[in-house]
């Protein structure tokens, strides 16, 4: 079958790209850790048990994760002493502005589907 004429097919040539999806943060990305750093975003800390009950994680999927955006400089760990031994988490400052960049390229690739 023919193609129409005046309708240009195949990929956009000699276009500036619409999204450059490399600006999405791989840290942030992967589904657990974008689950961890929005709810690390909405209080100043959480502690440990409290991100395992709301994200349904196991001890070990949630430390992993926890490590990986530690040793990103994207969140702190703080030990503290109360009843028993407790660690809590926060986002840095760093994690804060790059949870907010991720945040903003996600808005461009939403506003761009629905164009």
């Amino acid at each position: 079958m023919p193609l129409a004429r005046g309708r240009a097919r195949g990929p956009r040539r000699n276009c500036e790209p619409m999204l450059d999806f490399d600006k999405l943060d791989k840290t942030i990305h992967e589904k657990g850790r974008l689950s961890i750093m929005t709810l690390l975003a909405t209080r100043p800390s959480w502690p440990f048990q409290d991100l395992k009950a709301e994200l349904k994680m196991s001890d070990g999927n949630l430390v992993t994760h926890l490590r990986t955006l530690h040793q990103g400089g994207y969140v702190a760990v703080t030990k503290a002493m109360l009843d028993r031994p407790q660690t809590s988490y926060s986002l840095t400052e760093k994690g804060r502005a790059a949870f907010q960049g991720y945040l903003r390229v996600l808005e461009q690739i939403v506003k761009a589907g629905k164009s």
